[in-house]
């Protein structure tokens, strides 16, 4: 609207300017009263003008605070548009920057899946979705997972190496494990028969020096009676043994209550028992006898000849009728300022060819024990052979 004004403005002026207006205006000079009505048809037109012009001067005004109006809500909305383009290039750099970050923790889990588990992506995503728990969503229940995988504490990212090799470890002793026991069975076994063989041999050896026993005692105690028996029979390998005598005249039936020479013999009965149950090819005696009187001493020197037609025997005495009943007679003596020596005497195969070439066993074995019994002579030693 006001350009237009403002149009006829200048045409209005353009008109009043022009030559025909000069003209008019000399010619109202020339005429005094054609001057008045011209300028009073002027002054009339002039203030149409001006109130025409007025009026348009109000609408540009109005026009002009209107525009003045419009441009500054256009500023305002323009600010808004910045603000809100400054808004919108943040969000797309913290949307780039937030990008950036996930792709890199993409990256970073795609690398540890595909380390740990050998999954590449295309693999993951035919991978289902776990089952959740009720009333759970997927980012609760991931959360949970991650809760409880704190939970755990520091993890030794070499477990599975360690444990592949515990378990390879287990396995070997397993094995190993599984051969002792085998060979604990089979040496349980072993053990089983060697112990029933040796059980059996056991009783087989106290049963026949039992009975050996039983006669030996009878011969060296006349008129009384000894026995053998186990503590635990049902077990002979833990068993003891238990010696049960009776003397022709006593009513004793403890060991401890006998005399020394009464035990002394009682325990040779029970030796040579052995002996006879489970010969051997000689036996060496020492001192035995020492302890015996002279009718026990008898009774023992009996059995010795017993026993010479079944082995060799050598016995270490002081006794002289042990030694009559020798073969050979062997001694240490050392005289004085000399080196020790051994002496040794043949005495004879028996007593028969002694007493038939007029020399007794005993005349023989003093002489021997005479000089045994020089000074600084040491015991003699007597072999008694069979």
């Amino acid at each position: 609207m006001w350009p237009n004004s403002i149009a006829d403005l200048s045409d209005t002026r353009a008109n009043v300017l022009r030559p025909k207006s000069v003209a008019s205006i000399s010619t109202i000079r020339s005429s005094p009263m054609g001057v008045a009505v011209r300028l009073g048809a002027v002054e009339i037109r002039v203030a149409a003008i001006a109130t025409r012009l007025a009026a348009q001067l109000q609408d540009v005004l109005a026009s002009g605070r209107e525009v003045t109006r419009q441009l500054a809500e256009l500023r305002r909305q323009r600010s808004g548009l910045v603000k809100t383009l400054g808004d919108l290039s943040a969000g797309e750099s913290e949307r780039i920057e937030r990008r950036a970050t996930l792709k890199t923790r993409l990256d970073t889990l795609l690398e540890a899946v595909l380390r740990e588990y050998g999954l590449n992506p295309e693999a993951l995503a035919d991978v289902p979705c776990p089952e959740l728990p009720s009333g759970a969503t997927l980012d609760q229940y991931r959360r949970e997972l991650e809760r409880e995988l704190r939970s755990l504490g520091v993890i030794n990212p070499l477990a599975v190496e360690e444990f592949a090799e515990l378990r390879e470890r287990s396995e070997f002793l397993e094995g190993q494990l599984d051969d002792v026991k085998k060979a604990r069975r089979e040496l349980n076994g072993i053990i089983r028969s060697v112990d029933s063989e040796i059980g059996q041999k056991f009783s087989d050896a106290f049963e026949d020096v039992s009975c050996h026993f039983s006669d030996l005692f009878a011969k060296l105690f006349p008129g009384g009676e000894g026995r053998l028996s186990l503590t635990e029979p049902d077990d002979p390998l833990n068993t003891g043994v238990e010696i049960f005598v009776q003397i022709a005249g006593k009513n004793v039936r403890r060991l401890s209550l006998l005399s020394g020479g009464e035990r002394s013999l009682t325990s040779m009965a029970f030796l040579f028992a052995i002996f006879r149950a489970r010969p051997s090819p000689f036996y060496i005696l020492d001192e035995v006898e020492a302890a015996l009187d002279d009718v026990n001493l008898h009774r023992f020197l009996a059995l010795l000849e017993e026993f010479r037609k079944e082995a060799q025997l050598l016995v270490v005495t002081h006794q002289k009728r042990t030694m009559d009943v020798a073969e050979c007679l062997h001694g240490v003596s050392q005289r004085p300022s000399e080196g020790s020596v051994v002496v040794s005497e043949k005495i004879g195969g028996s007593a028969e060819r002694e007493r038939a070439s007029g020399r007794s066993l005993r005349d023989r074995s003093d002489d021997v024990a005479s000089h045994l019994s020089e000074p600084q002579a040491t015991p003699a030693e007597i072999g008694t052979h069979g």
